[in-house]
This record gives structure tokens, C-alpha cells and sequence, in this order.
């Protein structure tokens, strides 16, 4: 069988997901394997793409073999699989898959995207392998990757691919034309429109524009393709100790006067193969040069979309996920699906507004609790490097560490040995409701003595 791996890695050959590869490849000489660079060399196939064409066509298995970046691909391979699609290449049944490492920070969906854009293609999927990056180097690890490729192999010859998402019903969206009115802008406050808006999305900058109508603050648009990026995030870490990225472009100066000192940000792109353009993608990954510090916490921010929002969940995971790691406030997220657009816009202007006024914020959900707890297990280990991500870290108090809190350890070992006796279980059992809600209790009482108070004024 003919492999043909995508290695979306920008390190190339030194990539810690291709090991993976590598080890499949020396336990299955029988099966031919093929390796593509193009996280490394995606100028080259920018320039020419011909002989990604000639090897994606005559391969029986694609697999895909990146790091976990942002939530999703490395903008390498993204921009790749802008080239695939660009180009017109008949991939139509072959087979796909994928291996993936990281600290299972949103891998699942980096998969669902790499899986969206295969069914697109009308490609047959095989679920990937989604490895810690030190996986490999034990048995356990080890003993995974070989079920994964057994698993594959399985599939191929006898079936059981994933399923592919139901077709959405066709949309034909008129063009939306600018209506709402000039709000008086108030001072003190600054927003910035984040986009990657060209002329093939003019619904899409109408909509930014009545945005900037209603919003009662002063705002300012930031478009990325007018950027000089010098090429993708390369996962060097040498901005884990300097703070600085290895790139001479200026994008770390840009982000942190031109975006992140706005009072709130608002993104701004059409909905492109299941996220948008890869000029999007370089962004994000860019951001690494602030480590994992969310810098911008509290800070709130929304969207402006033109697409089929509605029909992509993955994507709409991505934009609530990062949302609730990074601690801000996400005010909503209007698109041209919504059946009185000036409406959605003027009420998301409204929100914004409040929300930097009241410096609103919420309890983060699971999206938010979970990935912060890998980032903040990640960083406690590897403070030694990561030196700026420990500092922010420990200043913000996110090393919450359970077993630090030895007072609850104490009050929780006593409770469970009370419980234990026959006698006491029995006695404290029935009252057992009533002792969890007394704390309650007093602070409703207290919003109760509050509320008499005002109404007395």
C-alpha cells in the first residue's frame, strides 16, 4: 500500500509527531512510505505544486502528521490544503488519516478539521491518532501507534470509515448593504476590528462598517492582509525565553500596541474551507510569541462572520474555546444567516459596549477549565524554559493546584470518617442537604439586607 505522508510540521525531518511515522514505517517495511515536507517547505509548493499533484495522486492512504497549533493545523498546512483545493486535484475515495501530537490541548478539534476538509474532498476516513508528544517514548505509546496502524489497515480492507457530515442545504445570501446610522462616539474606550476582508467578501465589510456606525466608541480596523508576514509560527520556543519572535517582521511589536492594548476586539472574516483563509491561521499561531499568557484576560471580544456559521460546530468550538482560555468576555457572534442583519449588529454593538463598560465577565465553562488546566500542568513542568509563562502564571494565580489546598484536604478527611460511623452516617444523612446550602444561605440573606437598603434610598 502507497502512504503518502503530510508532514505539516514546520521543522521537517525534525519533527516529534513524524517519529511516529518512522516507527510504523521500520515495524511495516511491507507497505511503502512517502514523506511530504510541506509544514517546511510550503514556499516551494507555492511555487510549484506539481509534484504534491503527481504524489497525492498516486497515493492510496493520505496521512496527515502535524503538531496541534492553536486549536487547529499549523498555517502551513492549511495554506497546503488551500493549495489542494485550489488546484483541482482528484482525491475522490482514496483514504485518509491522521497523526497528531500535543498536550491534548483542543486536539480533537484540530481532527475534526483535517476530517471536514478530507469529506470535502470526498476522501475516506480512517479516525486518526491523537499522541502526547512523549508518547512514543514508552511501551504504552508505542503499543497505541501500532493499534492505530493495525486499526488502519483494518478499515481499509474491510470497511468501517467515518461517517461524512450531512450535506447542508444550499444558501444564495443577498448582499448586504450598509443602513445603520452614525452613533455618537464617546471617549475613553478604543476597539479593534480584526479582518482578513478582501474584495471577495463585500457583505462582509458592509458588515464592519455598520458595526463602526453603531458601536458608541471610537474603532479601528486591522486588516491582516496588509501585514508583512514573514512566514508561519515555527515552533522554534525561542520566544519562550526572550519574548521575541525569531522573525525580523515586527509582528510581535504589531500585536501588542496595534491589538492588544484595545479595550475590546472584534473579529471580522468570511467563513473559508470550515475556519477562513490561511492569513487568519498565520495570526494565530504568531501569537505563540506571548507563550501561553492570556494576556488579553478580560478583555472582551466578538464576531462578525460571513458563512454558513450555523452548519459548522467545530468552528463554533474554536471560537467559544478560545474565548473561555483566554478569559474573555465573548459578547456573541452575528452573521449573515440572521434574518434582520442590521438588527444582530446593533444589538452585538449594544453588548460590546456594556460589557467594556461593566467589565463584565462569567465563570469559564469546561472549554475554559479544562484547557487552562493542561496549560497550567504544562508550564509548572517546564518552568525552567518557559520562564516569562511561569512569572505571568504564578502573578495571576493559576497554579490551583487541588493538593495545595490542605485545609479542604483536612475538612474533606474528617467529613468522610464522621460518615463512616453507623451511628453519626445515620444522624447526619438526613441533614446532609441542609449543612451544603447553609453558606448559601447567608450570602442570599446578605443580598436580601442589600436590596432593603436601596430600595430605602
Amino acid at each position: 500500500m502507497k502512504i503518502l505522508v503530510l508532514n505539516g510540521s514546520p521543522k521537517g525531518k525534525n519533527s516529534t509527531t513524524l517519529q511516529t511515522v518512522r516507527y510504523l514505517q521500520t515495524l511495516h517495511p511491507e507497505h511503502r512510505f512517502a514523506v511530504l515536507p510541506v509544514g517546511q517547505q510550503i514556499r516551494r509548493y507555492e511555487q510549484d505544486f506539481s509534484p504534491a499533484r503527481k504524489a497525492l495522486a498516486g497515493a492510496d492512504v493520505v496521512l496527515f502528521c502535524y503538531p496541534v497549533y492553536t486549536f487547529l493545523v499549523p498555517y502551513q498546512l492549511q495554506r497546503f490544503l488551500e493549495l489542494v483545493r485550489a488546484d483541482g486535484v482528484d482525491l475522490t475515495g482514496k483514504i485518509a488519516t491522521q497523526i497528531t501530537t500535543s498536550k491534548h490541548f483542543y486536539d480533537v478539534t484540530a481532527h475534526r478539521f483535517v476530517e471536514e476538509t478530507c469529506f470535502d474532498l470526498g476522501m475516506r476516513v480512517v479516525r486518526g491518532l491523537s499522541a502526547d508528544m512523549e508518547d512514543l517514548l514508552s511501551p504504552k505509546g508505542q503499543e497505541e501507534a501500532r493499534m492505530f496502524f493495525q486499526q488502519l489497515l483494518f478499515t481499509c480492507a474491510h470497511g468501517g470509515f467515518l461517517p461524512p457530515p450531512p450535506a447542508r442545504p444550499a444558501r444564495a445570501p443577498a448582499a448586504y448593504q450598509p443602513t445603520l446610522p452614525q452613533a455618537e462616539k464617546r471617549p475613553g474606550k478604543e476597539v479593534v476590528i480584526v479582518t482578513c476582508c478582501g474584495e471577495e467578501a463585500p457583505t462582509l465589510a458592509h458588515m464592519v462598517q455598520d458595526f463602526q456606525a453603531a458601536l458608541p466608541y471610537p474603532s479601528r480596523v486591522v486588516n491582516l492582509q496588509d501585514f508583512p508576514f514573514r512566514g508561519g509560527c515555527l515552533g522554534c520556543l525561542r520566544c519562550a525565553v526572550t519574548g521575541k519572535c525569531i522573525y525580523p517582521d515586527g509582528f510581535d511589536d504589531f500585536l501588542r500596541t496595534q491589538i492588544q492594548q484595545a479595550d475590546a476586539i472584534v473579529y471580522a472574516f468570511p467563513i473559508v474551507n470550515h475556519y477562513t483563509h490561511a492569513v487568519f491561521k498565520c495570526y494565530d499561531d504568531r501569537q505563540f510569541c506571548n507563550g501561553h499568557r492570556t494576556v488579553t484576560q478580560g478583555t472582551p471580544v466578538a464576531y462578525l462572520l460571513q458563512g454558513d456559521y450555523r452548519y459548522e460546530p467545530n468552528l463554533q468550538m474554536v471560537l467559544e474555546g478560545r474565548s473561555e482560555v483566554g478569559g474573555n468576555y465573548l459578547c456573541g457572534v452575528v452573521t449573515d444567516e440572521a434574518e434582520d442583519i442590521s438588527a444582530a449588529i446593533q444589538s452585538l454593538a449594544d453588548n460590546l459596549a456594556l460589557a467594556m463598560e461593566a467589565n463584565l465577565r462569567r465563570p469559564a465553562n469546561f472549554y475554559g477549565v479544562g484547557g487552562s488546566k493542561i496549560f497550567r500542568d504544562l508550564i509548572y513542568l517546564m518552568q525552567g524554559l518557559m520562564k516569562a509563562d511561569h512569572q505571568f502564571y504564578k502573578a495571576h494565580g493559576a497554579y490551583d493546584f487541588p493538593q495545595k489546598q490542605k485545609g479542604r484536604l483536612l475538612q474533606m478527611k474528617l467529613v468522610g470518617g464522621l460518615m463512616a460511623i453507623p451511628s453519626l452516617q445515620k444522624k447526619m444523612g438526613a441533614q446532609m442537604s441542609r449543612y451544603i446550602i447553609a453558606p448559601y444561605e447567608k450570602v442570599i440573606a446578605q443580598a436580601q439586607g442589600e436590596a432593603k437598603k436601596d430600595e430605602g434610598q
